[in-house]
């Protein structure tokens, strides 16, 4: 929706709701320091043949791919009780590697990539059926209740 004015580096629309602005700044957050990951994956997927080869290798990927991301999962290593624990995050590299699945995930960056005719990574696409959408506070992105109930009428 303000894909435009944020990936040009834009400021915000005028009157936004506090959780408006709390999305518009965690999207500003995102366009500004965390694309990279995304872009990577939609332009050159194959490329990242190194977290397939090496556990080590995908854990380093998948553990600092974005800062966000990393302070959350850095969280328990620093002795913090909140989020995600040790067992967490090692089950979920683990699942990645037993089923050989670190490459191919990328694959909704790729598709996503090719099947956009000029919308963005958060943009939603021709969904008709009835949806529920669940904002959880840790996510990269809160949409607020005004900006889901546009593209998502049902």
């Amino acid at each position: 929706m303000f894909r435009k004015a944020l990936s040009a580096g834009g400021p915000p629309p005028a009157g936004l709701s506090p959780d408006e602005k709390h999305a518009w700044d965690q999207l500003d957050d995102f366009y500004t320091n965390g694309l990279a990951y995304a872009q990577e994956m939609s332009n050159r997927p194959q490329t990242l043949y190194g977290i397939a080869d090496s556990p080590v290798g995908l854990a380093a990927w998948m553990l600092d791919h974005d800062i966000r991301s990393y302070e959350m999962i850095t969280r328990i290593f620093d002795g913090k009780t909140e989020g995600l624990t040790r067992d967490d995050v090692l089950d979920n590299i683990t699942l990645y590697w037993l089923t050989n699945t670190g490459v191919s995930s990328a694959r909704l960056y790729w598709d996503t990539a090719r099947i956009s005719t000029g919308g963005g990574f958060f943009d939603v696409r021709g969904v008709t059926i009835p949806v529920a959408v669940s904002v959880f506070p840790d996510e990269i992105y809160a949409a607020p209740k005004s900006w889901r109930r546009k593209p998502i009428p049902n």
